[in-house]
Formats: structure tokens, C-alpha cells, sequence
């Protein structure tokens, strides 16, 4: 059972009821990410996640750490494009301590200017292991590709160059401007007395002023239409092919989802049986949507030897032919739907993943979406919706290729590249 409060400051908090579990996940969901950010200061959403682990008016770094370990809880979080989230998992006899540890960080940081050049020393490390992993390099390297100087292109984690000149000052006014209660969530799912829970929420968050929201207009993101390449000295070539996905909210996101459990998103897809199982060319194949506000993504990555690159492009444009052709049978969306269901359904069988569920949903959509209603949605997709997103995201006008590895022959890379995909 779901429930929705809005405090007199605007913080949203979205509760889930779980009698049969012992544990409760909180999550307190800010949309501040790298699209809120510009060239000047990029990185700086992922900058005050660490800074909040950084120690508080009552709680060192090393204290805020020990106040959830020693109850046998964990504490983490995460930033993306557009949204930051810092939650805590711990028995349901400790809530007080989670929610308490919680709002300690949010509003009790201290931003230390000394702390401040030890973590962005940290994130230097973190930037050089995304380097060192092609395949997260290569993800980076499509998006700067396929939106080309939007906001959505930014990395999440900045670059040394962005960071070294962000100041005290400037996270501090990000802070303001951003960490405000309208533009908050806070999630919790678990086994709790959602009155007492309540209370121990308003002791301490009622008292958070509350600001006028700030509600960017997006640049509408266009997606564009190149080919991008990073030489790096390693044994194997990694590469994305990207195109125009759906945006959250929309319909035809659940028909995208069937299509791609077919085409590349499953072990039992075509692109793995066919490249992987039956030809031995890739060790990894995949494609997976990615679902934005306004604008969506429709990626292919695969990791192989360079000298099957061409090959690869040509078996995965056959497949993306055929689907175009003869498009998917009827036994075929019924496997997928029960597929998704059951995968999505497991999914939720953890009180941390739930909250994510709703917490991101209240944030990002103003609203909770069940499980129910996201199966039945699932459920009434037809064979003409999966046409239609078929002739949407399948449109060699926005494809985009972008690949890393260690490659000599680039003119003719390209060249072919621009034959198979751009012709």
C-alpha cells in the first residue's frame, strides 16, 4: 500500500508498506544531476554526493560511517543524469538512527575547503578507473556523441579540467539553489509504523525552509548523426551504435522494452544467440533503452576483436533489417511480456529496490506508478506498437556510432561505417 504526504515546506514523502519483511530502505531522491550542470562547472552534482560523506556539524566522516555499520546497515548513493540519491537499508527497529544520520548529512555538512581538495583528489582516481574500463568509456563517448554539447552529454563525473575550477563558493550556491524541499523526495519501503515514522520525519526535516523551486527549460536535445573514436592500447575493440529512444512517461516505452528483450536485451535475444552463440564473434552483446524527461536512447554495445568489427556492424544491420522487415510473431511478444514481467516483478522483491521505484517515479513524474499498472501497460502492447516504435528508433538518420580500442586502420573503419550505417 502506497502513501503520499507533502510537508508545508514541499518535501514529498512516498511511503510502501511491508509487513512480512524485518528491513526498511530510505532514500532521499534531489533532482540535481550532470543535465542541471554546464561546461564551467561539471561534475559538481557528483562532487556534493562525496561531500555529504564528508562530515557534519555532529558526526565526522569515519562517525557518519560507524553510526550505520555498527547497527548493521548500509549507506551509499548515487548520481546520474538527472537525478542524486543517498539511502540508507537498516533492520526496521533502527529507522530513527537512518533518518537521523540522513538529515544530518543533508543539512549539517560542513563542506570542509580542505576536504573539498581531498575529494575531488578521490574523483580524479574514480575519472582515471572509468578510463581504464572501456567498456563505461565507451557508454561516456556515445552520449557526447549522440547529443553533442547538450547538458546530457556531460559526464557524470565531470573532468579534472571542470572540477579544479569549481570553488567552495560555487558548491555552496549549487547546494542552495538545488537542495530545496520541492525539489526533493524522500522514499521509504519497509516494516514501519508509518505514524511514528511520520512524526520522526517531521522532527526532522519540518523545520527545512522552504524555496522557490528552480525549473530549468531543457534545450530540447537533438540527436545527432557521428561517429566518434578513442585510441586506447587494449586487446579487445569496444562499441556502441545509438539511436533515438522513447523519454520516460510515454506508451511506447513498454513496446520498446518487449522489442528489445527480443532483439538484444536477453541471453535468448537474436543479437546474443546469433553473434555470440552461434558465429563466436563477441564475448559481450547487448542493447538496452536508456529513458530521459524529454528525449530517449536506444543503445547496441558489443566488445570483440577488432578484426570482426565489420562483420559485427553487418550481422547486427541484417538483424535490424529483418526485424524492420517481417518486425516480431506473436509467440515471440507473449515470451517477452511474461519475461519482463517476471524480471521486473523480481526485481522488487527487495525493499531498496522498491524504494528506488518510487522514489524516482514521485521525483521525475510527480506520481507512482504500480507494478500493477506498469504490468498492465505491458500487458496491452500489440504487434502495431511494436511496428511503430520499430519504424521510430530504427532510422539511419540518427545513428551513431562511437567505439574505443586499439585500432590502426581508422579512414577505413569510418569509411565502411558511414557505407553500413549512414547510406
Amino acid at each position: 500500500m502506497y502513501n503520499k504526504i507533502v510537508l508545508d515546506n514541499g518535501l514529498r514523502i512516498v511511503t510502501e508498506y511491508i509487513p512480512y519483511v524485518k528491513s526498511v530502505s530510505i532514500g532521499i531522491w534531489v533532482e540535481a544531476g550532470s543535465r542541471k550542470e554546464n561546461l564551467e562547472n561539471n561534475g559538481i552534482s557528483h562532487l556534493i554526493e562525496h561531500m555529504l560523506f564528508k562530515g557534519t556539524k555532529n558526526r565526522s566522516a569515519k562517525e557518519i560511517a560507524e553510526s550505520i555499520d555498527n547497527i548493521g546497515g548500509q549507506i551509499n548513493a548515487f548520481t546520474s543524469k538527472e537525478c542524486t540519491c543517498y539511502y540508507v537499508k537498516v533492520l526496521d527497529n533502527h529507522i530513527d538512527v537512518a533518518i537521523d544520520v540522513l538529515s544530518d548529512m543533508l543539512f549539517n555538512s560542513l563542506f570542509d575547503s580542505d576536504e573539498i581538495i581531498k575529494e575531488k583528489s578521490v574523483i580524479y582516481e574514480e575519472i582515471k578507473m572509468y578510463e581504464d574500463s572501456p567498456e563505461d568509456l565507451v557508454h561516456d563517448l556515445l552520449s557526447q556523441t549522440i547529443f553533442n554539447g547538450n547538458p546530457l552529454s556531460y559526464p557524470i563525473l565531470g573532468s579534472r579540467e571542470s572540477l579544479e575550477k569549481i570553488k567552495r563558493e560555487d558548491i555552496l550556491a549549487y547546494y542552495e539553489n538545488y537542495y530545496v524541499p520541492s525539489n526533493t523526495v524522500l522514499s521509504i519501503v519497509g516494516n514501519f509504523n508509518f505514524e511514528e515514522t511520520i512524526k520522526i520525519i517531521k522532527k526532522y526535516f519540518s523545520k527545512w525552509e522552504p524555496k522557490k523551486r528552480i525549473i530549468e527549460k531543457y534545450d530540447t536535445p537533438v540527436i545527432c548523426h557521428n561517429i566518434s573514436k578513442k585510441k586506447k592500447n587494449i586487446e579487445q575493440l569496444h562499441f556502441c551504435l545509438g539511436t533515438e529512444g522513447i523519454p520516460q512517461g510515454e506508451d511506447d516505452l513498454y513496446a520498446l522494452l518487449i522489442l528489445n528483450n527480443i532483439f538484444g536485451g536477453s541471453m535468448s535475444s537474436r543479437l546474443f544467440q546469433d553473434i555470440r552463440e552461434d558465429k563466436g564473434l563477441v564475448y559481450s552483446i547487448y542493447s538496452y533503452p536508456s529513458s530521459y524527461k524529454d528525449i530517449g536512447i536506444f543503445t547496441i554495445y558489443a566488445a570483440l576483436n577488432p578484426d570482426f568489427f565489420i562483420d559485427v556492424i553487418d550481422i547486427i544491420m541484417e538483424n535490424i533489417n529483418i526485424i524492420k522487415k517481417d518486425y516480431l510473431t506473436e509467440d515471440e511478444i507473449y515470451k517477452s511480456k511474461e519475461q519482463l514481467k517476471g524480471n521486473y516483478i523480481l526485481g522488487l522483491e527487495s525493499t531498496s529496490s522498491r524504494m528506488t521505484s518510487i522514489g524516482k517515479s514521485e521525483l521525475l513524474f510527480g506520481k507512482i506508478i504500480s507494478p500493477q499498472e506498469i504490468a498492465a501497460k505491458i500487458d496491452r502492447v500489440e504487434l502495431k506498437d511494436i511496428i511503430k516504435v520499430v519504424n521510430r528508433i530504427f532510422d539511419k538518420n540518427k545513428y551513431n556510432v562511437a567505439y574505443v580500442g586499439n585500432f590502426n586502420n581508422e579512414k577505413e573503419i569510418d569509411s565502411k561505417l558511414k557505407r553500413l550505417l549512414f547510406k
